[in-house]
């Protein structure tokens, strides 16, 4: 199906990942009106606490798949681990957004680059990486410092490795470390800045983006979004929406999705834009804008995917915005949070807090001066 019904408040959006970003479309969903369905192999999903109705099965379970959307009026998704095999099943019975095209495109980083390279916009350099021949002749290619990545799979820094631009290399080992899995390598940017636009896009081609925000990692994993992006110039600020943009026409995209950008320094004028990776669906930088703008972009990509007008993407007030992951156990400092005048405090419902898992956030809004 490549059209979405009339959908109206009192029907039920299907959703597919039970973790924080599902739990949070969920809670969009109900201020709308809307019943929400979330399909998950783990019993104990967070996004479970906050839905109408739940499928514990199997990604790969094409027949409860199947049954999960033929009982829903719309589909989306959490994340884009989803094998091809499930969104096919997902699209033969409800409308599927973003699409399983987009979907394809985006969960192999090979085919990701490739894509964005066709647009005309620069990404790092890059070489598919199957043997330990194609990693020598990459390497002598791109040029060291570089990164190895699998090429499906991964997030917050698993699946990867950097190869360093000292010391000698072992092409053999350093593969064994993958598994065998295919890889690719990634040349090294020098960025002074990590970036993200998020945006949404309508079915009817309407398009709205969320200002950049500046974004620190810590350990491979997101710890701080700030928005303004500090420091940004209107040339690249205007040339980042402009390629998130670029990118979702491309994809014929529908909902909210995230463009991971790198900002490279130059001598003579602003910043250049290089971009790392898309993510389809909503993302942790743009968590900010449940307080922060006028409709948060879990509400955007619901109104997205629904077939709905897109709200508007401003800053509430033109206020800056401050947004800071809760990891493993900083999540214990919750009752300080809470006594902490102006912190917006968001829990996700998870069990143990674990080294590097995302436990909830904490977002602080900055009065102009």
């Amino acid at each position: 199906m490549t059209s979405n019904p009339n959908i109206r408040p009192g029907a039920t959006l299907g959703i597919v990942g039970g973790g924080q970003l599902g739990r949070m479309i969920a809670l969009a969903a109900a201020n709308y009106g809307l019943k929400v369905h979330v399909f998950a192999p783990d019993a104990d999903s967070p996004a479970f606490d906050v839905s109408a109705e739940k499928t514990v099965a199997a990604y790969d379970d094409v027949a409860a798949l199947a049954r999960f959307a033929a009982g829903v009026d719309v589909v989306t998704y959490e994340f884009e681990n989803i094998p091809a095999e499930a969104a096919e099943a997902l699209a033969a019975k409800a409308p599927l957004h973003p699409n399983a095209a987009a979907l394809a495109t985006t969960q192999d980083r090979l085919a990701e680059k490739a894509f964005i390279n066709h647009l005309g916009i620069e990404t790092a350099p890059f070489r598919a990486v199957d043997t330990a021949e194609d990693l020598n002749r990459a390497l002598a290619e791109i040029g060291r410092p570089a990164v190895l990545k699998t090429r499906r799979f991964g997030y917050d820094g698993k699946g990867q490795r950097m190869i360093r631009a000292e010391g000698a290399v072992d092409p053999a080992a350093i593969l064994a470390e993958f598994g065998g899995a295919p890889c690719i390598l990634e040349g090294f940017v020098p960025f002074e800045a990590e970036v993200s636009v998020v945006a949404a896009r309508g079915a009817d081609g309407a398009f709205a983006a969320y200002d950049p925000c500046a974004n620190e990692h810590r350990d491979h994993i997101l710890a701080v979004t700030r928005v303004p992006a500090p420091g940004i110039a209107p040339q690249t600020e205007a040339a980042a929406i402009g390629i998130a943009r670029r990118i979702a026409e491309a994809l014929d995209y529908v909902g909210v999705l995230a463009v991971e950008m790198f900002l490279v320094p130059q001598a003579d004028g602003p910043a250049r834009v290089v971009v790392n990776e898309i993510a389809p669906r909503v993302h942790n930088s743009g968590h900010w804008t449940i307080e922060g703008a006028t409709t948060s972009q879990f509400a955007q990509h619901v109104r997205a995917v629904c077939g709905w007008p897109l709200g508007d993407p401003s800053r509430v007030g033109g206020m800056a915005v401050e947004m800071h992951n809760l990891i493993g156990g900083e999540v214990d400092d919750w009752a300080a949070i809470l006594a902490r005048p102006g912190a917006h405090l968001h829990l996700y419902g998870k069990g143990a807090a674990r080294p590097g898992r995302k436990m909830g956030h904490v977002t602080h809004l900055v009065p102009k001066a």
